[in-house]
């Protein structure tokens, strides 16, 4: 597949999904399209001419696409809409449902998603509330639909939409939420669940809190976990996406897997184990969008070192985008963590070599160089939207970042074997949670220093979103130079410039006799 039709297509579908999510469309003047793209198809089989063959099937292959997303979120909006529950918004109701997602407990709060038969209710209960997976519960109280609100950064933030694209589009404050029955979930969840729960208990039996509860934060992406004045420190440091599980701790996961394995089973057999530890952690963490974008983008690198292919990171971003757009469409306006994930890993695939040859002044003492051009290039690509969307600057980020990234690691394979070693030798398990709080400590003691310099972080005024628009396309202007170069060509007196490819076909077909006639520079 061209590049030309491969991110022709990925374009209009992302298209498509913003026009079915933006705009009220009736999906049959879609279904047009969709008539139109096949007609177009069905015409470009016909043709015998190549160059017009394939510009008709690439019109009609991108209106198809174009109609695939725009049916998406269209549909998928469609079926959020619950005409019961929206009549009784903000009245007294009594609702029954099952518990179908893990229940999520904050430092106040705790998150309840209730599956009702009118649709998906999430409940703020008490931190402390007696409900978990696969309880059937009552709950009482003041049905309301989300509002967007003000943050503390004067930004307008969306939680409607935020919370559609969890299919939630109702809730409740502090309900009185009653028990009927318990374990009416899935059993294999309710199993994962329970050793989760079982593991993070001996964490905070071994190593103390806040510490526990950043090691629960790298390994398993515990929202709120830290608590508001750590994550507030975090942030301020730059720091605060080491707890927001990405693709960097899916693939530590992978590596270790793997290296584990090597000592037992062949290649392709650990791919396929590499497989299956993608998806159990995916859903022990709770297929986050950011978890997602990361899983997929991991098995995609797997299935093709399976099948011996060269990998295209680029090409594989943009797929693992469209796979999770198939899956949600709604992600792509609603999810600041789908959105910040996906351009910084964008930065990091654009940006990073270019950056790299710049800073090769630099030594690669336990990987810094590695952990300085990651941390450039994905805090220039995030930046504009960043600033749009949350509003503040970490001024010592980069720095911070370079201290605390090659902790991470040995925090968390630390905090994962005083886990599981927990289980079976307790005493030993003591020793390997030191070293483990030991690692923990330091990370935090590094955010907390720096959190106290003066200009730490700066807040930025609101803006418009033309101003994001202008910087993106400032810096894809910049990488559009940085991928192709000015070329100033030199005339050499007596040698000839050639393409290799070219010269070796020349070379082929002419006389053995003309092969060498002219001296050449490959180029």
């Amino acid at each position: 597949m061209s590049n030309l039709f491969f991110y022709t297509g990925v374009t209009v579908f992302v298209l498509g999904v913003l026009i079915g999510t933006v705009f009220v469309i009736e999906a049959v003047y879609v279904w047009w399209l969709v008539v139109l793209g096949v007609g177009l198809c069905s015409v470009a089989c016909g043709r015998g001419e190549a160059s017009a063959t394939r510009n008709v099937l690439l019109g009609g292959v991108a209106l198809l696409l174009f109609a695939t997303g725009a049916l998406k979120a269209v549909y998928y909006e469609a079926g959020l809409q619950s005409s019961v529950l929206t009549q009784y918004a903000d009245e007294e109701v009594l609702l029954t449902g099952v518990i179908t997602r893990e229940v999520e407990r904050r430092e106040k709060t705790a998150h309840v998603y209730i599956e009702t038969e009118y649709g998906i209710v999430l409940a703020y209960a008490d931190r402390y509330a007696d409900v978990q997976y696969g309880d059937r519960v009552e709950a009482q109280g003041a049905l309301q639909v989300p509002e967007q609100f003000v943050t503390d950064l004067g930004r307008t933030f969306n939680y409607s939409g935020y919370l559609k694209a969890k299919r939630v589009t109702h809730v409740l404050y502090y309900p009185e939420l009653v028990v009927l029955e318990r374990g009416v979930g899935n059993v294999f969840f309710e199993t994962l669940y329970a050793v989760k729960h079982a593991f993070q208990t001996q964490v905070q039996e071994l190593i103390s809190a806040p510490q526990s509860s950043l090691g629960e934060g790298l390994l398993l992406g515990i929202n709120g976990v830290l608590g508001e004045r750590w994550e507030e420190v975090f942030r301020k440091t730059g720091i605060i996406h080491i707890v927001v599980l990405s693709g960097y701790n899916v693939m530590l996961v992978i590596v270790f897997v793997q290296y584990v394995l090597s000592y037992v089973l062949p290649y392709r057999a650990r791919i396929i184990f590499g497989f299956g530890a993608i998806v159990l952690f995916a859903l022990l963490v709770g297929l986050s969008a950011t978890v997602v974008r990361a899983s997929v983008m991991a098995s995609l690198l797997l299935l093709l070192q399976f099948s011996g292919n060269a990998y295209n990171i680029l090409r594989g971003l943009f797929l693992a985008g469209v796979i999770m757009l198939l899956w949600n469409p709604l992600l792509l306006l609603y999810d600041p963590g789908f959105q910040l994930s996906f351009l910084a890993t964008l930065g990091l695939i654009l940006l990073a070599p270019h950056i790299e040859r710049i800073v090769q002044f630099m030594p690669q003492i336990v990987k810094m160089r590695e952990f300085l051009v990651a941390t450039l290039a994905t805090q220039l690509f995030v930046l504009p939207f960043l600033l749009y969307q949350i509003g503040e600057l970490s001024i010592v980020a980069v720095l911070v970042n370079m201290l605390v990234l090659p902790m991470v690691p040995v925090a968390m394979f630390l905090t994962f074997f005083a886990g599981v070693i927990g289980f079976v030798a307790p005493t030993l398990a003591l020793l390997v949670g030191a070293l483990a709080e030991v690692s923990l400590t330091y990370i935090l003691r590094v955010a907390e220093l720096f959190a106290q310099v003066p200009f730490a972080s700066v807040v930025v005024p609101a803006f418009g979103f033309w101003v994001v628009l202008i910087g993106y396309t400032l810096l894809g202007w910049w990488v559009y130079r940085l991928h192709n170069p000015s070329k100033h060509t030199r005339y050499l007196r007596g040698w000839t410039i050639e393409e290799e490819e070219v010269l070796l076909q020349r070379i082929k077909e002419a006389p053995q006799s003309d092969a060498s006639s002219a001296p050449v520079f490959f180029r």
